[in-house]
């Protein structure tokens, strides 16, 4: 584009108050993952929830030449980052508070499908799992509460 053309026009959007939620959508991954890992736990992780709680997904999306797209949440999804011990005590707190949550758990990665994954975890004691990956979704400061100690991923 020359500097005498103008970008195309972008429709606006009415001016309207700011969503705001009651509820919130977490994952807490270990800091120790690598890039791909935290990719893939975090797809894993809040797959869980959009089956569980199918009123956090939103309606189709469109672009200006009506090929459509699939729904998302509806709502912003925060990711952040923690120890082993953070992410250990954070799985205690979601369980005492009986919060929706989905795990996903070291030996996860060794597995290629959903039976083999089922497998592994009940192949492991509570107090036992060696988690890389939580998620969990519920009031905001019932989740708050949950992730105590951990940081927004950078």
């Amino acid at each position: 584009m020359t500097t005498h053309e103008q970008a195309p026009a972008v429709p606006a959007v009415p001016e309207a108050a700011p969503i705001r939620f009651d509820t919130k959508i977490a994952v807490l991954l270990r800091e120790d993952l690598e890039t791909w890992q935290r990719l893939n736990v975090t797809a894993f992780l809040v797959s869980g929830l959009s089956h569980q709680f199918p009123e956090l997904v939103g309606e189709p999306y469109e672009d200006a030449d009506a090929v459509g797209y699939l729904p998302m949440f509806r709502q912003p999804v925060l990711v952040f980052e923690g120890t082993k011990e953070t992410l250990t005590n954070a799985h205690a707190r979601v369980l005492s508070r009986a919060l929706p949550r989905a795990l996903f758990t070291s030996d996860l990665f060794g597995t290629g499908n959903d039976r083999d994954n089922r497998a592994a975890v009940r192949a492991v004691p509570t107090a036992e799992l060696d988690l890389v990956g939580l998620a969990v979704h519920g009031p905001k400061n019932a989740v708050d509460k949950v992730l105590k100690g951990a940081r927004m991923h950078p």
